[in-house]
């Protein structure tokens, strides 16, 4: 918004103007009123352009100016402002700055103009490029918007957040990693401690606590801090004496650290719903685990922690499983293609290694997952090493199809698997020279290019009868 201050009548005038300007020369004044201006338009009280004086770079549409009507020139909503000057200055009248809009061929030109009379009904008038201001206040205009939006995102999510907080039905505690003070805490947590409303707030946790678990909360509050997968601890309320499971994790916000702590009392926690089937799944004697997305692990059992040979499921929570299952980039991606395909992936050999790398184990796997944007996986991996055992050892036990031969892919080494396949392509060409020669070993023997006592021989290998026995 243009003000007075932008005129000159309000201005301290030069206290030597006439030995600065007296002396002014056509050109010296033609450079003044270049400097003073990116446009000089030299006009006549009817507004016609006389002459100018501009950047060809700056300004390629305004060069065939000279010969035509100020108004022409600028567009319809500046042409009152254009009158307005021209009718102050041929009044004599203090000037004052006024934007208008020149059109282009890449869209409008504003200019600030001011016009200065030069006597004998000329006027020269000054303009300033304001596109450099318009793109700035546009940025600061954009930058503002952004803010804006930023900050009605923030107070929805802080809304949800706080209705999310407020209402859960499990205590809830905001503390301050270092000095362990409460911050924030739900009406649950109020509840569930036996104290008034807004009372906790600036409270040492373990005042909550019976002295017995402070030192375990202790502990417990710094892994949370350390690592994703700090294992909910047992704990004693101070009132009530009632037993609780706390959960605690980390996180930094303003540059200070703290610690989101959910507290469930032990009764509550012991009947939930899914607690039967929680139980079924721990105590299974097949390994099971459930892995997130990006494959890494959110639970796993017993079973699966002693195969693996881990400390615990909590030394496992937020490990790579393709570290520990199967040939990386293999046996994974062919499980999930399975997925992919037809919903499940069923007894797919591979193998499982233990959390140091140093043996691996033959596993048979089962997965399903779920149908959901985030994607969990669920694993049934069953050890068949013992299984393969018996495979291998059975010397008399040959494979008795193709079918139960492909069978052991994934769970013999090629080579062992070779001599498996030449096995049974020649127990499987005796029988059928057996049987086209009517069990006669004699004629199967020379049918087959062999000596009858290579076929004996083989026959007994095979177990297809007693050798040197023939039939005919």
């Amino acid at each position: 918004m243009l003000t007075r201050k932008h005129g000159t009548d309000e201005k301290r005038a030069f206290g030597q103007s006439a030995e600065l300007f007296g002396s002014l020369d056509a050109d010296a004044a033609q450079r003044l009123a270049m400097a003073a201006g990116d446009v000089a338009l030299v006009l006549d009280d009817t507004g016609d352009i006389l002459d100018l004086a501009i950047n060809g770079r700056d300004f390629p549409d305004f060069g065939d100016w000279v010969g035509t009507n100020w108004l022409e020139t600028v567009t319809v909503e500046s042409r009152p402002k254009i009158m307005e000057m021209l009718a102050a200055a041929r009044k004599g009248e203090a000037h004052r700055w006024r934007q208008v809009n020149h059109p282009a061929g890449d869209g409008d030109i504003p200019v600030r103009y001011s016009i200065v009379s030069l006597g004998e009904g000329r006027h020269i008038a000054l303009g300033r490029d304001l596109r450099d201001v318009a793109r700035t206040q546009q940025r600061l205009l954009q930058v503002q918007q952004a803010l804006e939006r930023d900050y009605m995102r923030m107070r929805q999510l802080e809304a949800r957040y706080r209705m999310l907080f407020e209402r859960s039905h499990e205590a809830v505690l905001i503390v301050e990693a270092d000095t362990h003070r409460i911050r924030e805490a739900n009406a649950a947590a109020y509840r569930l401690a036996g104290v008034r409303a807004d009372s906790l707030p600036g409270k040492k946790l373990g005042g909550l606590f019976d002295n017995a678990s402070r030192d375990r909360l202790t502990t417990q509050l710094a892994a949370a801090l350390g690592s994703d997968a700090a294992a909910p601890i047992s704990v004693r309320l101070a009132k009530g004496n009632r037993d609780a499971v706390v959960t605690a994790t980390g996180f930094s916000q303003s540059r200070r650290q703290y610690l989101l702590l959910m507290v469930t009392p032990a009764d509550e926690d012991g009947h939930r719903p899914d607690r039967p089937l929680s139980d079924i799944v721990d105590t299974m004697p097949d390994a099971f685990v459930i892995a997130d997305a990006q494959m890494r692990i959110l639970r796993a059992n017993t079973a699966f922690v002693e195969l693996v040979d881990a400390a615990s499921a909590e030394q496992l929570a937020g490990r790579s499983l393709a570290r520990l299952l199967g040939r990386p980039g293999i046996d994974l991606d062919l499980i999930a293609g399975q997925m992919e395909k037809d919903g499940v992936a069923r007894n797919v050999a591979s193998v499982l290694r233990n959390v140091s790398g140093t043996s691996e184990e033959p596993v048979e796997i089962s997965a399903v997952a779920t149908g959901d944007d985030d994607r969990y996986f669920g694993f049934v991996i069953r050890p068949i090493g013992r299984r393969l055992r018996e495979v291998a050892s059975g010397g008399e036990e040959l494979p008795r199809s193709v079918e139960e031969l492909t069978d052991l892919v994934g769970r013999m080494p090629l080579k062992d698997i070779v001599r498996e396949s030449t096995d049974l392509i020649e127990r499987l060409c005796i029988e059928s020279a057996l049987l086209y020669t009517s069990d006669n070993r004699a004629s199967a023997a020379e049918i087959l290019g062999l000596s009858r006592q290579s076929l004996y021989s083989k026959l007994n290998r095979y177990g297809l009868g007693k050798q040197g026995e023939d039939s005919r």
